[in-house]
């Protein structure tokens, strides 16, 4: 079968799909790194609803969305529950998100699973007050902690809204971290993947920001397991992680420069808590158990060429990515359409998609080439793309 894709220009080219699939059999968790994939949700397709109809827009096929889960387990990831590529604050409402968080922690238990899920404070309306930000995040914090899950204290829309300096941030992390059962993740989201992020911690100078994230830090290091820092900047990643106390670790969340901060430096590397490990999972597990046998030039052979799709999908506007993720999953046969919570099927062109097909087509990502091939091809035929 060939394939007619089309490009930004208007043009079609022709691309044939190839034959055969990169085989990656299930395997164990990876020791040298702790390694997370932010996990999709898989929308009901069939739920009746609008954009005019808030809180009815995070229908949820729970089946297809835990069976994705499963299958990052199975081949040793860890799942990242309920952050932004599950589309909090993009459809995915906190009641929803919260009987994500239940169910997914079941799942994990039931399998043997690790999981660690997003708290924030996404229940909060416009204009919340500092202590109202501070109880949303305690709220949350309670859902995740009753389950049994490692909490991700992410970063607050609210809070950079309501905060007026970083002492602001200071206290409220502070007093979050005093009551914490068990050290959690602390996540640094960057402006480019939500623009109402920018200025966090007090500050849009990034240098004066990275230093009071590193006082809060200082403030309980016992508490804090890790960070997971998504700046898109590796020089600045790597000069962070060299600040840490001992025993925080950095989780990069960097879907441009992964494969360098992973494998890291005589001083140290990152772990990984990654949106692009969503439709890399089994190749990124397999990367990774390299590495753990100290063949990082396999490592690199392996991970290296994922970053140019990791770069297509992760283009500006960065928050859309997960349009990308979601296209590729269905394309790869986890889950039936292409079919997205609030409606963000839409929010890629279909060149972007082309592309994105291609790169992952080319990778081997796809278990069932034909399948795939054949997806792309009903997408482009009702599209406008005769074949």
């Amino acid at each position: 079968m060939t394939l007619r894709l089309p490009s930004p220009d208007g043009t079609t080219r022709p691309y044939e799909p190839r034959a055969t699939p990169l085989t990656l059999s299930p395997g164990p968790s990876p020791v040298s790194r702790t390694v997370f994939s932010a996990a999709h949700v898989v929308a009901d397709p069939y739920a009746d609803v609008s954009p005019d109809s808030p809180g009815s827009l995070a229908a949820v096929d729970w089946e297809a969305t835990l069976a994705f889960r499963r299958h990052l387990w199975a081949h040793g990831l860890g799942v990242a529950e309920a952050m932004d590529t599950a589309q909090r604050g993009m459809g995915l409402d906190w009641p929803t998100a919260a009987e994500l968080i239940r169910r997914s922690t079941a799942e994990a238990r039931a399998v043997g699973g690790t999981i660690a899920c997003g708290v924030g404070t996404d229940q909060l309306g416009p204009s919340a007050t500092l202590p109202q930000v501070w109880s949303a995040y305690e709220e949350q914090l309670a859902v995740v902690e009753g389950a049994g899950a490692q909490p991700i204290l992410m970063a607050s829309r609210a809070l950079a809204a309501a905060a007026r300096s970083p002492e602001d941030y200071l206290t409220v992390y502070t007093d979050l971290l005093r009551q914490v059962a068990e050290p959690v993740i602390l996540h640094w989201l960057g402006p480019m993947f939500d623009p109402a992020l920018d200025g966090y911690w007090g500050s849009s100078d990034l240098d004066a920001a990275t230093e009071t994230f590193l006082e809060v830090i200082a403030a309980h290091p016992d508490k804090v397991d890790g960070i997971k820092v998504s700046l898109l900047d590796a020089r600045r990643e790597v000069e962070l992680r060299r600040r840490l106390p001992d025993g925080v670790r950095c989780y990069t969340g960097d879907d441009f420069n992964y494969p360098e901060l992973i494998e890291g430096d005589e001083q140290g590397f990152s772990h990984a808590l990654l949106g692009i490990f969503d439709p890399l999972g089994p190749l990124a597990a397999e990367a990774v158990r390299l590495l753990d046998k100290g063949d990082t030039a396999a490592f690199r052979t392996l991970l290296d060429p994922t970053v140019e799709l990791s770069r297509h999908l992760f283009q500006t506007p960065t928050r859309f990515y997960k349009t990308g993720v979601v296209f590729l999953a269905w394309l790869a046969g986890h889950q039936s359409h292409f079919t997205m919570v609030g409606g963000l099927q839409s929010a890629r062109s279909l060149p972007h998609l082309a592309r994105a097909y291609e790169l992952a087509d080319g990778l081997g990502l796809f278990p069932d080439p034909a399948l795939a091939a054949a997806r792309m091809k009903s997408l482009l035929n009702v599209s406008g793309v005769p074949q």
